[in-house]
């Protein structure tokens, strides 16, 4: 496969990928071109490189930063804004299941703690008794995921491997 095709295929597998970790397909093609950029490009490098709007460019680059996985450089005497992605891929994968953990966990956690005080009804005993036995379970596998991500959020790489491979023994 020859580099050119290989970029592209990146890109749009990145593109979708991106999706089921929460951003927009031109989101996650625009963090993949600035990945295996080796220099930071501008909003025209990537308009031209990927062929999408100068908004669509814009808005994607400020939640990108956002989501703490790019950055905007400055060039002394420039006065353009230039962009790169973060490229440690161990702090890309931690700052991805920070953002997962605040957009989607947390709410989540919150919910299921205000649905918990459910009122009695006795004309509905079963029906409730169900709702509570299932959103109490929810709420416990989501509070254990929730300590497992900042485990893993706050570890550092080799420890949290060594760990990992412990536990499969390996």
């Amino acid at each position: 496969m020859k580099y050119n095709e290989a970029r592209h295929k990146f890109i749009q597998s990145w593109g979708s990928l991106g999706t089921s970790w929460g951003i927009s397909r031109t989101m996650a093609q625009i963090h993949a071109l600035l990945m295996i950029s080796p220099d930071a490009l501008t909003t025209d490098d990537i308009m031209k490189e990927l062929g999408i709007s100068r908004g669509n460019v814009s808005m994607s680059l400020r939640s990108l930063i956002e989501w703490g996985i790019v950055y905007k450089d400055y060039v002394p005497g420039d006065r353009k804004e230039y962009y790169r992605s973060e490229k440690d891929v161990w702090v890309l994968a931690t700052q991805v299941a920070k953002e997962r953990q605040k957009r989607e966990l947390e709410p989540v956690i919150r919910m299921l703690n205000q649905v918990k005080s459910i009122e009695e009804d006795s004309g509905q005993k079963k029906k409730i008794q169900a709702f509570k036995k299932i959103t109490k379970d929810l709420n416990s596998f989501a509070k254990q995921s929730d300590q497992l991500l900042n485990v893993f959020t706050k570890s550092e790489e080799h420890w949290f491997f060594s760990r990992v491979k412990k536990l499969f023994g390996k």
